[in-house]
């Protein structure tokens, strides 16, 4: 059985491993269909996607 600390460890992990894989899925189907504006980096896709986890996050909580 794993303990509370290793659990939320594990949690937090994941959701990082998640938020960069959907990051990077995002992005290549952007630059795929040529949606993403030149000056664009992988960086901006990242700042959109931290957006969208916030807002999640927010109505998460806000729900409870």
């Amino acid at each position: 059985m794993m303990k509370k600390g290793e659990q939320r460890l594990n949690n937090k992990i994941g959701y990082i491993f998640g938020y960069f894989l959907f990051t990077t899925i995002l992005y290549l189907v952007l630059i795929l269909f040529e949606k993403v504006p030149e000056s664009w980096t992988y960086i901006h896709i990242m700042g959109i996607t931290l957006i969208i986890s916030m807002i999640g996050v927010s109505f998460k909580r806000l729900l409870r």
